[in-house]
């Protein structure tokens, strides 16, 4: 599936933070959880919304903080979408 580059590099960008051990996983996990949304979305291409979606749905909370940072150092805005949302 085609992403927005901008999107695509700045996901790129996040992973590329992310300790070595963790990056293949949670790049994969991520990327696959995106696309789904955007596929569901029926949208043509994976954008922010999508990415910013699969990272808080499949970060494990012990790194929470850790993504939360990699997406504000990366400059998702991740708040323009209602996250982190309250549990």
């Amino acid at each position: 599936m085609n992403w927005e580059p901008d999107t695509e590099a700045r996901f790129k960008t996040a992973i590329s933070r992310l300790p070595i051990f963790h990056r293949r996983i949670a790049e994969s996990a991520v990327s696959r959880r995106a696309e789904e949304s955007a596929q569901a979305g029926k949208c043509p291409r994976v954008e922010e919304q999508d990415v910013v979606a699969a990272f808080f749905s499949d970060v494990p909370s012990p790194f929470y903080s850790m993504m939360i940072r990699l997406l504000d150092q990366a400059g998702f805005n991740y708040k323009k979408y209602g996250y982190p949302k309250n549990k």
